[in-house]
């Protein structure tokens, strides 16, 4: 522990600005130096979408001083753009220290003049999103850590625009709370004097009203629901997060009759006492869930993460029985090619429809698109540039966005938010599942036939964990090893190019070019291999490891994971080699 360190730890133990129940977690730590560090070794880092850490006393931590830190920058960003008066609009979920986390943010940006929106109670985030524009609001704050483990939280920024923050407000956002030096300069008064000064507004359930009547807008066959509505059967969990209101009532709005919550799940709870991780892609999340759709005969599983912005499923296996699991992957390209083939059907598929999806996600959009004479154009990984894209399409004129999905189990359909939308996804996907069935045939079906149609596209996620200060060295060090070191082969695909986003350069290594990205700046590698192969890597921004994603086509499922499988002995061989 430097010298550093330990006078950080000392500073809060004895300055008064810092609560006793905080000096109490200090002092209970004062022998494990290892613990002090950690908690002290830098401060939280504010990325460039805002803050998620483990829960606690320190400047490494999640609490009402980094909160407040974080506000206060925010704030000063917002007074330089004169955006006080339009305010901000305040989510949050169902951690632990979420409503205080947004109630001291609510008033950090009341005692520097900016009016503030707080919901009454928990909402799922995009909601959030959503209701940004609805009140014309400069920023957007949610208090979410998503799908992290229980002792974690975060903080999530957005922009007027509704989409979390993007070049250039993203960077002066993080100058701006890198310069709060101090804890004890961050403003802050108390909820009274806020209201009466008409700073502190609390949201109206008008802006869930709203909200869910653009859900229902994205419908595109009602009437089939209706039809099968007797004979269709959902079970649903929330985790104990936030979507459970709103999936159910969308659900119910629409027609479905047969919608069975997993009653031990249902209730909002931070410490989430049945699942360690509550993760919809994680089969363990839905374990109750699947012996409640084996009591009731379900057609669908379904599970929202906490923030109710992430979607997980699993469908009947009505040849073999037993349900199978579908990917974010394999979700979004449902939902994406029923959205696509029934709007040109139904004639309500624009002249200039655009899908967007992120590098990191399934090939298989592509040709799904081109069949339907779509556009597809590919950002940054991060539902963010899905959202900025929706932005940018409506300043040229140049798309209609109709779709948006990313691997991480989140996909948006329509422009009402900006955000991935895990009650739209739920209420699309049952929707389509719905129509399958009329033809016949579950969602598990309609997958297969799309894999038959456009190829065996299959995708996988590894990742290596190194926790700490010398851990956020070490992964430092592979991204440095990766870039420099050429490699010719990669699980027995030939290395055809390397895009390396944070220098800009695309070196194509048949014709040995190189030529200019045009996507912004990111600590990111994307490998283009042969055989309709890829691998790309980048740092998590929100957790201690390092990521690879990658995917494959094959002649058959079975192929193609087989194929995943050598490709990620390989990239992680290459990693730590």
């Amino acid at each position: 522990m430097t010298d550093e360190v330990r006078k950080r730890y000392e500073q809060w133990l004895n300055d008064p600005y810092f609560d006793e129940d905080t000096k109490k977690e200090l002092q209970d730590i004062s022998g494990d130096e290892d613990e002090i560090n950690d908690r002290f070794y830098r401060d939280l880092e504010f990325g460039t979408g805002g803050l998620r850490g483990i829960l606690g006393a320190g400047t490494n931590r999640m609490n009402i001083y980094t909160v407040r830190k974080a506000t206060q920058g925010l704030a000063d960003y917002i007074i330089s753009q004169n955006g006080q008066d339009k305010g901000v609009a305040i989510a949050y979920d169902s951690r632990i220290m979420s409503p205080e986390f947004a109630q001291e943010a609510a008033l950090c940006l009341n005692a520097n003049g900016i009016r503030s929106y707080i919901f009454p109670s928990l909402r799922p985030t995009p909601v959030l999103s959503f209701t940004v524009r609805q009140l014309h609001c400069i920023a957007g704050i949610v208090i979410t850590a998503s799908h992290n483990p229980r002792e974690y939280n975060g903080y999530k920024v957005y922009w007027e625009d509704g989409a979390q923050i993007t070049p250039p407000h993203d960077k002066n956002i993080m100058a701006c709370v890198a310069q709060v030096s101090k804890y004890s300069s961050v403003r802050t008064m108390d909820e009274e004097s806020a209201r009466v000064a008409d700073l502190y507004h609390v949201i109206g359930y008008e802006a869930d009203d709203a909200y869910i009547a653009e859900l229902k807008k994205q419908s595109v066959h009602p009437e089939v629901i209706r039809q099968m509505a007797d004979d269709f059967t959902i079970v649903y969990t929330p985790l104990h997060g936030t979507g459970n209101v709103f999936v159910r009532r969308v659900l119910k709005e629409l027609g479905f009759n047969k919608v069975y919550t997993v009653p031990e799940q249902e209730k909002p709870d931070g410490n989430f006492p049945t699942v360690s991780y509550p993760n919809p892609e994680s089969p363990k999340a839905f374990e109750l869930a699947l012996e409640l759709a084996e009591e009731k005969d379900a057609d669908l599983v379904l599970a929202t993460d906490p923030d109710a912005d992430r979607l997980g499923v699993y469908c009947k296996d009505a040849e073999h029985g037993g349900y199978i699991s579908f990917t974010g992957n394999m979700s979004g390209v449902i939902i994406g090619e029923y959205l696509l083939r029934e709007k040109k059907a139904t004639g309500t598929l624009p002249a200039n429809a655009a899908v967007v999806e992120t590098i990191v996600t399934t090939d298989m959009l592509k040709p799904v698109a081109a069949d339907y004479g779509v556009d597809l154009i590919e950002v940054l990984t991060g539902f963010k540039y899905i959202g900025e894209q929706i932005k940018l399409f409506k300043e040229s004129r140049s798309h209609e966005f109709v779709f948006g999905m990313e691997e991480s189990y989140g996909c948006l359909a329509g422009t009402y938010a900006r955000d991935k939308d895990a009650p739209v996804a739920v209420m699309l996907l049952c929707e389509a599942a719905c129509w399958y069935k009329s033809h016949g045939k579950t969602l598990w079906d309609a997958m297969e036939d799309i894999y038959k149609k456009y190829g065996y596209y299959r995708e996988t996620l590894s990742t290596i964990t190194k926790t700490g200060e010398d851990g956020a060295r070490a992964i430092s060090a592979m991204m440095d090893k990766m870039r420099t070191e050429q490699v010719s082969e990669l699980g027995g695909h030939r290395v055809l190019a390397l895009r390396d986003y944070k220098t800009g350069i695309r070196r194509d290594f048949l014709s040995e070019k190189e030529t200019k990205l045009t996507l912004p700046e990111s600590n990111v590698l994307y490998y283009e291999l042969s055989d309709n192969a890829w691998c790309c890597v980048r740092p998590s921004g929100t957790e201690p490891k390092i990521k690879f994603y990658m995917g494959v086509k094959g002649s058959s499922i079975e192929d193609a994971d087989q194929k995943l499988e050598v490709l990620k002995k390989a990239m992680t061989d290459f990693a730590e080699g």
